[in-house]
């Protein structure tokens, strides 16, 4: 897999994450699940050069 491939699925499980915690009550045991996924891929699009101003909609 190339970096681009895994930037690009990277963005699409961000994405797609968020759009699940934002269905779900924020003291929910699923929303907590969620929310580690969420900041793991959030640093590593950091880290990776993206700029997640546009993208991210959690804002945490």
């Amino acid at each position: 897999m190339t970096d681009k491939e895994m930037l690009k699925i990277s963005i699409e499980e961000f994405s797609r994450i968020q759009n699940y915690m934002l269905e779900v009550e924020k003291d929910s045991k699923a929303y907590k699940t969620m929310k580690r996924r969420y900041i793991e891929l959030k640093i590593f699009l950091q880290v990776s050069g993206v700029n997640l101003t546009e993208l991210d909609m959690i804002k945490e």
